[in-house]
């Protein structure tokens, strides 16, 4: 008995390791595994769709938004990131902060909460896992298929859409 208990643990905590994650590329929820420090949480694309709640923060280039962003995300920069950026956002919203895969927005949520916000939340997988997921991304002309793939190292997680590196 003590060892079918024993398995049992055993394959409950293997599941929880390697089961399904937060994105749905096995492989690529291992790198994020393993990339991201956790520091913030964490909500998955299926957790956010349709949540009008909800203020989408970029954390891209300015160039990287410019190609297309979720519909009604605000641009706030990663290298250049400042605090005024995000005054007009009240402190007690709720706010999904994204950039390509998940890492740089991650920092920019650590920034958020050093600041006093309090519902921050980083999009594992960030845009490109949005769009994997075939959800629409925008530019300043609508709709569109382009995501700018940040290089073509990290472009290698970007299964849907059309890649763009320049």
């Amino acid at each position: 008995m003590f060892r079918i208990f024993i398995i049992g643990v055993l394959l409950l905590s293997f599941k929880s390791f390697f089961g399904q994650g937060k994105v749905e590329s096995k492989p690529y929820d291992l790198m994020l595994k393993a990339l991201l420090s956790h520091s913030v949480n964490e909500v998955n694309v299926k957790e956010v769709i349709g949540d009008t709640t909800i203020v989408f923060l970029d954390a891209r280039e300015k160039r990287e938004y410019e190609v297309s962003h979720i519909k009604t995300a605000k641009w706030v920069g990663y290298d250049d990131f400042k605090m005024k950026r995000v005054d007009a956002i009240p402190k007690n919203k709720k706010v999904v902060v994204y950039c390509s895969v998940g890492y740089r927005s991650e920092k920019i949520a650590e920034k958020l909460m050093e600041s006093g916000y309090t519902e921050v939340s980083n999009l594992y997988g960030g845009i490109f896992e949005w769009k994997n997921q075939e959800n629409p991304v925008y530019n300043k002309n609508g709709e569109m298929e382009k995501i700018h793939a940040y290089d073509k190292t990290w472009g290698i997680w970007l299964n849907k859409g059309e890649k763009v590196y320049k």
